[in-house]
This record gives structure tokens, C-alpha cells and sequence, in this order.
């Protein structure tokens, strides 16, 4: 009995050793800090009544994990073959799985797999597949719902494009929602790219689509849940 419980807490000891905070977030962290801690040492020092401080305190409590939370960056390496892999790029659900005619690009008909992050989920963005990265490009656009079918072309967003040591092209695009208002990709044209590699990161929630030729082979399904940088979601022939 004592023993499974030790077991237990070390188990999870050694998960918190695998999360970190992105840098992205840093800035963030410490300006909301700043600002509620000033903001409730004014409330405190500022009235007599300290009900009010109480509740504001706690309240900037709850927001300043959840910006936290939001901001974990866990250490994830995939411990299998990447050869004609493609791995979920992050966090989230399935929320697409279609053959669509795809225009910015390849002006042709590809498999769309897509991934809806929750404001709950980690918003780091890992490469999908091993390759060598021929286009990068970013477009401003709105900030409808990124689970609406018009988010993918009318949304900010960016795309990577990818060749795999096989020869495939494989898009990935960083789309943003209705929240989400930054979207940071640190993809360069003609760089090698790894599956376990950071490709970018967004800001307070979105969606990541991938664009795979036709014929892969798909190993997801509608609604499943996706651990970036663990979930197999195709296999390229």
C-alpha cells in the first residue's frame, strides 16, 4: 500500500521535471505580475473594508495560474521511427479530416487533418514531420472561430511547408481564433526541421491544419484527443 503510493508521487514528481514555461510567455508573466500585485497592494493599503481585497486577490490568483497554466511548455521527445511519420503538431482535438482543394500553395487537392487547441491546452507547436523547410509565409486576416470551416483561408495564420527526406510535401498552418491575436512561427526557409522541434507557437488558442498528399494513410479519428509531438495522426506511403 505505502509502497504504490510512493510510486505515485514520484511518478508525478517526474512529470513536473518535464514541464517548463515558454519563452514566449515570459514578458507576459512578469508584466500581469507586476500589475496585479500593484493593483492589490493599492486595493489593500486603499480601503478599510478588506472583503473587497479578498476577493480581488483571490480572483488574481485563479487568472495568474490560468496565464500559467496556458504558458507550460512540457518536455516531449517522440521514442519511435519518424520515417513517414506525421505527428500531431499540438495540442488538442480533431475537429477535421477531409480532402479540400488547397489554393495559397499547391493549387491542388490534399488530405486535411486539423487540430482545435482549448484555451486549456499547451499552445506550442511542433514540427509534424522530419524534412528540409521550402516556404514560409504569413497572412493577416480575421479572427472569426477557429473551428469554422472559413477559419483556415480567411484567418491570421501562417504556413510551413515541408519536404521529407521521401520526397513528400506536407503543410502545416498556424491559424489564429478568436482569442488568440499572435501568432509566432520560427521556421527559415532552407533549415533542416525535426519531429521533437518547436516549429512556432500561439497566443491564448486556435488551430493547426496539416496538408498531406493524397493517399495517406490516416491513424486519427473525428473528436480524438491529441498530444502534440506524441500522436501519430498519419503515415505517408
Amino acid at each position: 500500500m505505502h509502497d504504490n503510493w510512493f510510486y505515485t508521487i514520484m511518478s508525478r514528481l517526474k512529470k513536473l521535471k518535464k514541464i517548463r514555461l515558454h519563452r514566449e510567455g515570459t514578458s507576459i508573466l512578469i508584466v500581469s505580475a507586476i500589475l496585479l500585485i500593484g493593483l492589490n497592494a493599492l486595493l489593500f493599503w486603499g480601503i478599510e473594508c478588506k472583503i473587497p481585497f479578498y476577493i480581488f486577490a483571490a480572483a488574481s490568483i485563479v487568472v495568474y495560474l490560468l496565464m500559467v497554466n496556458f504558458f507550460r511548455c512540457p518536455i516531449r521527445l517522440f521514442e519511435h521511427d519518424t520515417e513517414k511519420i506525421v505527428v500531431a503538431p499540438a495540442d488538442g482535438r480533431i475537429v477535421v479530416i477531409e480532402e479540400v482543394d488547397e489554393h495559397e500553395y499547391f493549387h491542388d487537392r490534399r488530405l486535411m487533418i486539423s487540430i482545435f487547441m482549448s484555451i486549456v491546452n499547451v499552445h506550442a507547436n511542433w514540427y509534424p514531420v522530419d524534412g528540409v523547410v521550402k516556404y514560409v509565409d504569413h497572412h493577416n486576416g480575421k479572427f472569426m472561430k477557429a473551428w469554422l470551416p472559413k477559419a483556415s483561408t480567411e484567418n491570421e495564420r501562417s504556413m510551413v511547408v515541408i519536404e521529407t527526406p521521401e520526397g513528400h510535401t506536407v503543410m502545416a498552418r498556424q491559424i489564429a481564433g478568436a482569442v488568440a491575436r499572435r501568432i509566432v512561427t520560427y521556421a527559415e526557409v532552407g533549415e533542416d526541421c525535426y519531429i521533437d522541434e518547436h516549429m512556432g507557437f500561439i497566443k491564448f488558442g486556435s488551430r493547426v491544419d496539416v496538408y498531406l498528399p493524397l493517399g495517406t494513410e490516416v491513424c486519427v479519428k473525428m473528436g480524438q484527443a491529441t498530444v502534440g509531438n506524441e500522436t501519430v495522426i498519419a503515415k505517408l506511403k
